[in-house]
């Protein structure tokens, strides 16, 4: 399904130079593209935690790896395929560039949390984006040198994830024409105002059992998260503020 998020956004529409580039981006509409896509990815993640709350749904694993599926998902779901590379190019990086930046900063990987290693993590949005259409995607595994070894079970690996988080999609899909997300609190950034949007083009596409609110605000650290008794996603505004700094040391 397509569905009315099929849009360009004003940076992400650009991202890095995949096939579905038309002319050579600028630095600043690169590091731009790479902030917007990372805070969709992780405010996508933070919706996944939430559906899994609201809507009972049954996780057999760490709900961690539920959640980053999640939000591959509805990459690939909720875009037309030039956005949806794009954003999904920009999103495996920000994995990679976080190992690569934790690394730069002499920061120590930390073992005991509940996610993923960030390279492991880079590697699995790369596989599952690229398993839901081998047939058009080969550059993006090539370009970010999934081995073959992986690359050989990705399709199965998004066919997976579709029988699971789509029959979930789906059933949100068919109650949609409510307006169960709530933006709450101030747009002002590129969070804030990203995230507004997104909630209200979210509500036209689908609905939840319970109402859930969104909101940016300062945390006191690059964060974000869903937090169960209020049923609220919350996305740090320094988060922003660090896929900045990030973006800057790539680039």
């Amino acid at each position: 399904m397509k569905s009315t998020l099929c849009r360009a956004l004003t940076a992400v529409s650009l991202g890095f130079a995949g096939p579905a580039a038309a002319s050579e981006p600028q630095k600043g509409e690169l590091l731009e593209a790479f902030v917007e896509a990372n805070i969709l990815a992780v405010f996508y993640h933070e919706l996944g935690h939430a559906v899994i709350d609201i809507e009972e749904v049954p996780i057999f694993g760490q709900e961690e790896d539920a959640a980053d599926v999640f939000s591959t998902f509805l990459i690939h779901t909720l875009y037309e395929d030039d956005t949806a590379q794009d954003i999904a190019f920009d999103t495996a990086m920000g994995f990679l560039g976080e190992a690569e930046f934790a690394l730069h900063s002499r920061r120590e990987e930390a073992w005991w949390g509940v996610h993923g290693p960030n390279q492991q993590r880079f590697f699995n949005t790369v596989c599952l984006f690229y398993g839901a259409s081998p047939d058009t995607r080969a550059w993006f595994a090539e370009e970010m040198e999934l081995p073959e070894g992986r690359a050989a079970t990705c399709e199965a690996e998004f066919a997976q994830a579709e029988r699971s988080w789509g029959a979930v999609f789906d059933e949100l899909v068919a109650q949609s024409g409510g307006e169960s997300l709530v933006f709450i609190g101030e747009t002002e950034g590129t969070a804030g105002e990203l995230l507004a949007y997104e909630v209200e083009e979210l509500n036209a596409v689908l609905q939840l059992s319970a109402p859930l609110e969104v909101t940016v605000e300062s945390c006191g650290l690059a964060n974000a998260f869903y937090a169960p008794s209020e049923r609220r996603v919350i996305f740090c505004s320094e988060f922003e503020t660090y896929f900045r700094e990030m973006a800057r040391w790539m680039f």
